[in-house]
């Protein structure tokens, strides 16, 4: 932090130059301060204004106990946002994205989708450069997925919101560590890193994993001599033992002074957080948590009061919804009255008229039976008429019939006659002609005998010559009819799962040839489990083994 600190300010050289004055114009959210300010051996820029960003110089190990003050929380949240946007401190995708959508109802408060519609992030800066390039994601895709966490922020406040974000960032590996750029003593480039647990060695191309790490309750004492012949030299004496001593060098003394400061205000901070805190420190607390527990309840009241007042205003809506609803069916029910008022003036209009029909009805009806009366006698007399008339045509269809049938009778016997006269004619032909046959043989075979020696018997009559010829039956034949018959037959612990629930979305869009080294390095870290806590709880034990094996050999 105070490289980039000194980045900004362009402390670019250490020679010392004449002092320049200037102006300095300090603006805050209550009040404006202006002063001037004058500048010894620092390289300033001629052009004005000149921004200078005043940062803090230690962090907290726990945001949420040590930063007492609402105002203080809102200063770090901004310091430690700024560093991971512009990428000092590394912050993997997917926790830039909660990250990001916290830092959102920071400023905008609880999610509405009336309010917050696509679009409204398109002018905020809220991821680094170097994940959004890392994904072939638009920057719509990017706003959804942080809308949707934004979302479920619901009902928090704007500095729960800050508190939220600051709890995420100190778990990042790069959280709070000053890196300076050093040399062993057999002249290996190095890093250095001071942060509110202890110092760390890293290798110049990875600065999230450290070669080794010295704790501030093991580190006895840090010392630096400017007495070397080229440059200063900084002694870590750590451990138990006189012999456990590190020494690096800077090739710049305020630098090495810097360090020294850095190291000094850290370990005393380290330290004090591990006692009782003094009086002062207690009221702070003590007001910081009255304040919060009235802030609380003032929000509780509020939130009673909104709740309420939502629930009044529904009231109203319903009241004026229903107020609507009945001015509505009174003027229909009104409407309703004139149209039934104008239908019962219809209906007594057409009542007199039907009273007047029925009444010539009724005449007309007297004047029909009338003559339906007088239509029944005369139909009474033209029935008798006709029944007698039906009888006399009885009787003469029964005597045409009588005579028909007699006639028919008469006909038939005639014509039996004449079949019977026919008959009898052929019979006597037959007969006269059997006799002459007779007569003629009896002559060739007796001609001896008198015509009168004939036996009186043989004689023949007409009577009894009579032949008789009947036609034969015709037999009758039968037959049978056979019949056929067919037949038929028949289917996920909250942070972490939110975490790894975004890393899972966006894993499949990512690109690993834009992979910085350090993304390289955390995704390592991350598939072996390792973490600052981890790495110092090592240093813990290996430091708890060395001191038993001393005891041992003494």
């Amino acid at each position: 932090m105070a490289s980039a600190l000194a980045a900004k300010m362009g402390f670019n050289s250490l020679l010392r130059r004449q002092a320049r004055t200037f102006n300095v114009r300090i603006c805050t959210m209550e009040s404006d301060m202006e002063f001037s300010c004058e500048v010894l051996d620092q390289e300033v820029p001629k052009e004005e204004p000149i921004t200078l960003y005043f940062l803090a110089k230690f962090y907290p190990e726990n945001a949420e106990e040590e930063l007492v003050q609402d105002i203080t929380q809102h200063l770090f949240f901004l310091q430690v946002k700024r560093k991971i946007l512009e990428e000092e401190i590394h912050c993997p995708p997917e926790a830039s994205v909660l990250l990001a959508s916290y830092a959102v109802h920071a400023k905008y408060g609880d999610y509405d989708p009336n309010v917050h519609k696509p679009g409204f992030l398109a002018e905020e800066e809220l991821l680094p450069k170097r994940v959004i390039n890392l994904y072939q994601m638009t920057a719509e895709m990017w706003e959804e997925r942080i809308t949707a966490c934004y979302a479920e922020h619901r009902g928090r406040t704007r500095d729960e919101a800050e508190m939220e974000y600051l709890k995420i960032a100190q778990d990042l590996d790069m959280y709070g560590v000053n890196y300076f750029l050093i040399r062993n003593k057999k002249g290996t480039d190095l890093l250095l890193g001071v942060d509110a647990l202890g110092l760390h060695i890293y290798e110049p191309d990875n600065r999230l994993t450290p070669k080794c790490s010295f704790p501030w309750n093991e580190i006895r004492n840090i010392s630096y001599s400017d007495k070397e012949v080229k440059e200063s030299v900084i002694v870590l004496h750590h451990g138990k033992k006189k012999t456990n001593v590190f020494k690096f060098n800077s090739s710049r003394l305020r630098v090495n002074k810097l360090i020294l400061q850095l190291c000094i205000g850290n370990h005393d901070l380290f330290m004090r957080r591990r006692r009782i805190d003094s009086i002062e420190v207690q009221q702070m607390k003590a007001q910081a948590r009255e304040e919060r527990a009235r802030k609380q309840m003032e929000r509780q009241r509020l939130h009673r009061e909104k709740q309420l007042r939502e629930d009044a205003e529904r009231a109203r809506d319903e009241l004026e919804r229903r107020l609507i609803q009945l001015q509505d069916e009174a003027h229909m029910a009104n409407e309703a009255l004139l149209r039934s008022e104008q239908t019962a003036d219809l209906l007594a209009e057409k009542a007199q008229i039907a009273e007047e029909e029925a009444k010539l009805l009724a005449q007309k009806a007297a004047e029909a039976e009338t003559e339906m009366q007088r239509i029944k006698v005369t139909a009474i007399r033209g029935q008798e008429e006709r029944r007698l008339m039906e009888q006399k045509m009885l009787e003469t269809e029964m005597l045409a019939l009588k005579m028909a049938e007699e006639s028919e009778r008469r006909a038939k016997e005639a014509e039996q006659l004449k079949q019977d006269l026919q008959e009898a004619r052929q019979s006597e032909r037959r007969a006269k002609h059997k006799l002459l046959e007779i007569t003629t043989r009896a002559v060739y075979t007796s001609p001896g005998l008198p015509p009168n020696s004939m036996p009186p018997d043989l004689s023949f009559s007409r009577e009894n010559l009579s032949f008789d010829f009947k036609d034969t039956d015709m037999k009758r034949l039968s037959m049978e009819i056979e019949k056929e018959k067919v037949e038929y037959m028949e289917k996920s612990k909250h942070l972490q799962e939110q975490l790894n629930e975004l890393k899972t979305e966006i894993e499949s869009l990512k690109m690993k040839e834009r992979e910085t080294p350090l993304d390289i390095i955390h995704n390592q870290n991350t598939e072996q489990g390792t973490s600052k806590q981890s790495n110092f709880k090592k240093v813990a034990i290996s430091t708890a083994a060395s001191i038993k094996l001393t005891i041992h050999m003494r």
